[in-house]
């Protein structure tokens, strides 16, 4: 029988994508007779300018047997708990997206049900006393997940980092490289395809070399070398949710305390990120070059840096969207080949990780089922619209009027999806999560709630509890939250002892501060 198992993989394009992809694909094959491939040109440039990540990294990191305090130290890490949103809702205005639940759901619903009741009583107190990382964040303090403590908030712990995104690279690079993966440096000038069906049969480099494969991982950013300017695949433009197509980004000295969250804070025509690292801040301010010019946006940026700048700016231009085929015959596109929303939940790592974890379950033969591709572009399409929506309610979730930008992102015509779960939610109060979708129901509750938008009613289920009876339970989850919060660390302190391999004083064991928890 005819041997159908691909033995040439090439990436084109390095960076955090193909180098991620490299280090995933050495580790899940385990077939030494695999030759990978990585084709990257110190000519191009690397975007990477998003430096905060989503608890999924985690998995990843995992998967690829990554060191956590080796890796703190060589990418200048920070933990991160959440993102601070100001000025979302109002000017003023300041919430918190955890990476932790709302309490503890009770009785078979969901926690918010029970706060969004008690929130209409005489002394409702805010939901941000209800969530354990919620509470870290105002004193800076960190700890991570105790899953021995069964049914306490330590146990359901989240956490992610803020790195430098092209350190990362480098170091998914030295990874892959320890494990066979080859790099190759040039640039592509030419794509030869197969007559017979189109196919990439193989890319030539300015060197006159020819590296041919079998199946290609385009990672070449932006441009889709592979997956648009050969394959001519498309692109599904998003720009009518989300207007904002430009950034500059410029580091700074880092000003004190180092905080163990991302900070989004929106301005008049458009946002601003703060990301704290080791030894920077990262910062940069995403707009719609419709209502701000580039010198404008880059005068908002300085005035929001709280220490000296450390490199010059980066202008980024780029069209929100997704990539009609981002896999098309023998090339999968990863990265920013295969689509772009931007960075305001820090998603674009994860859609790479998702994307790398898809392609696996559904790894071609020489055949390249169509099936399989179809099956993978869908699944593809629906978690990009997915994060849309999510990203587009902070967006419509407003009430500014103070510039045309605001006037326009809160009364734009909405995604289907995405107008079915407001009304619904508007009404009494009820969030899902589809086919295991990335953001839950907490997160879909940080955002309404944090901007304003509180519903009619909610689940009548939740009146089987007297008045007395629901302030005790709420009182309780408070306390055990506080209790929770004890046992934290200030961040920085952790941050370096990690980083030292410095274990922590003993103390006395951790318990459930919800040991009635049965009862709820």
């Amino acid at each position: 029988m005819k041997d159908l198992a691909i033995k040439d993989i090439v990436i084109v394009g390095g960076g955090t994508a193909g180098w991620m992809a490299a280090a995933g694909l050495s580790i899940l094959l385990r077939d030494p007779s695999v030759r990978i491939r990585l084709i990257e040109s110190d000519e191009i440039g690397i975007v990477g300018v998003g430096e905060a990540t989503i608890p999924h990294i985690r998995y990843f990191n995992k998967l690829v047997k990554l060191d956590e305090p080796d890796f703190l130290r060589k990418t200048n890490a920070t933990y991160k708990v959440g993102i601070e949103f100001i000025n979302w809702g109002r000017i003023g205005d300041r919430y918190f997206h955890s990476f932790s639940p709302y309490g503890v759901n009770m009785d078979g619903y969901h926690f918010h049900h029970f706060w969004l009741r008690h929130a209409m009583g005489d002394n409702p107190t805010p939901a941000s006393d209800y969530n354990l990382l919620a509470l870290a964040s105002k004193v800076n303090r960190f700890a991570p997940p105790q899953p021995q403590l069964k049914g306490s908030p330590l146990a359901n712990l989240e956490y992610a980092f803020q790195f430098d995104s092209s350190l990362y690279g480098k170091y998914m690079r030295g990874l892959s490289e320890s494990r066979g993966v080859t790099r190759i440096e040039g640039k592509i000038v030419d794509v030869q395809q197969r007559s017979e069906d189109g196919f990439i049969e193989s890319v030539q480099l300015e060197s006159g070399e020819k590296i041919s494969g079998e199946l290609f991982i385009d990672c070449s950013g932006f441009r889709g070398l592979l997956i648009e300017q050969t394959l001519k695949s498309g692109y599904i433009d998003w720009s009518r949710y989300l207007p904002v197509d430009r950034a500059v980004a410029q580091g700074c000295e880092q000003p004190g305390t180092i905080l163990p969250y991302t900070r989004a804070t929106a301005h008049q025509f458009g946002w601003q990120w703060r990301i704290p690292l080791q030894n920077r801040l990262g910062n940069g301010h995403v707009y719609c070059s419709e209502f701000i010019s580039d010198d404008e946006a880059y005068a908002t940026l300085q005035a929001g840096l709280e220490g000296e700048p450390m490199s010059e700016p980066r202008f980024l231009r780029f069209k929100t969207g997704v990539r009609a085929k981002p896999w098309n015959k023998n090339v999968v596109s990863l990265g920013l080949a295969s689509g772009f929303l931007e960075p305001l939940e820090s998603t674009s790592i994860h859609l790479v990780q998702s994307a790398i974890a898809r392609l696996m379950t559904n790894f071609p033969d020489k055949v390249f089922n169509q099936a399989d591709i179809d099956y993978y572009n869908r699944r593809t399409l629906l978690e990009f619209e997915q994060v849309r929506d999510f990203i587009i309610l902070h967006y419509c979730a407003t009430q500014r009027e103070d510039s045309d930008f605001w006037n326009y992102v809160r009364t734009m015509e909405l995604p289907e999806t995405l107008q079915q779960r407001i009304e619904i939610y508007k009404e009494n109060g009820r969030l899902y999560r589809h086919d295991n979708e990335l953001f839950g129901e907490d997160s879909w509750f940080a955002v309404f709630e944090g901007q304003n938008i509180r519903p009619k009613r909610y689940h009548p289920g939740v009146n089987h509890l007297s008045d007395e009876m629901l302030e005790k339970r709420m009182a309780e989850v408070r306390r055990a939250m506080n209790k929770c919060l004890e046992t934290f660390e200030d961040h920085e302190t952790y941050l370096k002892r990690i980083c030292q391999g410095v274990s922590r004083p003993a103390a006395a064991p951790a318990r459930n501060p919800l040991p009635g928890r049965s009862a709820f």
